[in-house]
């Protein structure tokens, strides 16, 4: 019985080896570029989930990269919680090789040129994946970037541009001279205060002006409208 087990364990070890191989290259055949980024079992799963491979590429990178986790999704919408940041992407190599504190960041990267690398596998008509290897060459460059510490975004080519240089104090600086310094003279201060003075006196002045105009203007309409009833009187009589 044991011998017959290890005979069956061996078998299907050569079937997994043999699937694995005829995976391999059909992906390699279909879509080589999602290959190139995800690697052949996390690019066959997604297509799978998908349900093919032009579905896929109809999926946005936000879609792709919680692709496998609606579940958590929902769950995290319906009780206000965090969204899950990765799906079945976060099996990828180039996931797994970096520090947990970088994955969600990673991952958003990864599934946005993946989503790329996909619809030119669905819709192009080269065979070659020149577009997957650029796009990897990149997705690596910001993970050196994250585990350097630099948090710049890399150029088109995947390199990032040169980081500020830190300041360095030089020993040519000047310092203050107070010796410098101008001083008002006594007289225009003097003449500036009386200026000072004179503006709210200048003010009160001609609000009493207008006052009076109003009284005066209030008392002419007054007396006109005294004439006025007057005369009516005079009229009726």
């Amino acid at each position: 019985n044991i011998s017959a087990l290890c005979e069956q364990v061996i078998s299907l070890t050569e079937y997994r080896a043999q699937l694995f191989d005829y995976l391999k290259n059909r992906m390699n055949a279909i879509a080589p570029n999602l290959t190139v980024m995800v690697g052949e079992l996390v690019g066959a799963r997604l297509i799978a989930h998908a349900g093919s491979l032009m579905n896929l590429a109809k999926h946005p990178a936000s879609t792709v990269q919680i692709l496998g986790a609606e579940k958590a999704l929902f769950r995290a919408l319906k009780t206000k919680h965090d969204t899950p940041k990765y799906g079945l992407i976060y099996h990828a190599s180039l996931i797994g090789q970096t520090a947990p504190k970088h994955k969600g960041k990673i991952s958003r990267v990864l599934a946005a040129k993946t989503a790329l690398a996909v619809r030119v596998d669905a819709l192009g008509d080269a065979t070659e994946a020149t577009i997957g290897f650029d796009n990897r060459a990149k997705v690596e460059a910001r993970v050196r970037q994250l585990e350097n510490g630099f948090s710049g975004v890399p150029n088109s080519n995947g390199k990032t541009k040169n980081e500020a240089k830190k300041y360095t104090k030089t020993e040519t600086s000047t310092t203050y001279n107070a010796e410098a310094d101008m001083t008002v003279s006594s007289k225009k201060r003097k003449a500036e205060e009386a200026d000072e003075e004179e503006e709210p006196k200048v003010k009160k002045e001609k609000k009493e002006k207008k006052h009076k105009k109003k009284k005066s203007a209030e008392a002419d309409d007054d007396k006109k409208d005294k004439k006025k009833k007057h005369k009516k009187k005079k009229s009726a009589e």
